[in-house]
């Protein structure tokens, strides 16, 4: 029996160009582009995740749930943000989906960009060159699939 979940999901999504945009307009656009955000979503404690790490990334320090909780706290304090989405569960689901999409890894209960790599190199290594390649080939077995299909039928 097959089953109709996927493998590997990804959305993506095409923007304006990024003019005059403050760092964190700029990590809730890449997170809209990426599907890790949906437009018009207020729930956008995901955009803080990214900037923690991208910050911590600086220094190369891997960094607990807890630490980028109470970072987040700060970056949504400074910008006049509601709390949503800041219970410990959601934080670690919205890592996971971040690990999921490989942007981020986990070693020892500690989240870091994947290899402390950018953001843009991160998307070319893993997602640009690994998981559409992969993506669109499967979808090119399935139409081809369907014309063998339709072919037997004739």
């Amino acid at each position: 029996m097959v089953k109709d979940s996927p493998l590997s999901e990804i959305t993506l999504r095409k923007y304006e160009k990024p003019y005059q945009l403050d760092k964190r307009e700029l990590v809730k656009k890449i997170c809209l582009s990426l599907g890790l955000l949906q437009p018009g979503d207020s729930r956008d404690v995901i955009v803080d995740i990214l900037l923690v790490l991208i910050k911590a990334k600086k220094e190369k320090n891997p960094i607990s749930s807890e630490k980028i909780k109470a970072e987040i706290e700060k970056i949504r304090k400074k910008y006049n943000l509601e709390m949503k989405g800041m219970a410990e569960s959601n934080i670690r689901r919205q890592l996971k989906r971040l690990r999921d999409l490989m942007l981020v890894e986990k070693k020892n209960n500690l989240y870091n960009l994947s290899e402390f790599l950018s953001l843009k190199e991160i998307f070319e290594n893993k997602i640009e060159k690994f998981i559409i390649p992969q993506t669109i080939e499967r979808i090119k077995e399935y139409l081809s699939e369907l014309e063998k299909s339709e072919e037997k039928n004739l």
